[in-house]
């Protein structure tokens, strides 16, 4: 038995992504932990990178198509990847280094203008460098690193290979 088709890997992407937001919303409405700035855009990242996977596995593209899913995926499994390596820096920073408690994400979002927005976001803050919940020694973002970490690395595989 062969390898299973583009199509299916990409919906298997999917799945994965659909997986790790139903942890997410698990943890803030079951565990009761309340996201930071840094995990929304986690969110937004692994949002955008299963809706990348959906949009491919409807499409079946062709070579170039693939090419730039492939390429989509990166950016987007890259960019969730890259906030929460902020985020686990945050985290293992030394106590007096870390920045203070800043307003919430609806806040920033509703008062400041966008570029002030995201520049006060990607400072962070001292709930993003706060470590609520850990399996098996990891915390939360070290886990997104991993989940899409994998799926970018699969993605991209997946959508660059012969059919």
């Amino acid at each position: 038995m062969g390898m299973p088709n583009k199509r299916l890997l990409n919906l298997a992407g999917l799945l994965a992504c659909a997986g790790m937001m139903g942890f997410a919303l698990y943890a803030q409405y079951g565990l009761m932990l309340e996201p930071c700035p840094l995990c929304v855009f986690q969110r937004i990242a692994t949002i955008s990178l299963g809706l990348v996977f959906l949009i491919a596995a409807l499409h079946n593209p062709g070579k170039l198509g693939s090419r730039v899913y492939a390429a989509l995926v990166f950016l987007t499994a890259g960019f969730g990847a890259a906030v929460a390596s902020w985020q686990v820096y945050m985290q293992n920073l030394p106590a007096d280094k870390v920045p203070s408690c800043g307003p919430g994400f609806e806040y920033i979002m509703q008062n400041f203008a966008i570029f002030d927005a995201l520049s006060l976001i990607f400072q962070g803050s001292g709930e993003c460098a706060e470590v609520q919940w850990r399996l098996l020694g990891l915390s939360m973002p070290t886990w997104v690193i991993i989940g899409l970490g994998g799926l970018g690395i699969a993605g991209i595989w997946n959508n660059l290979r012969k059919a």
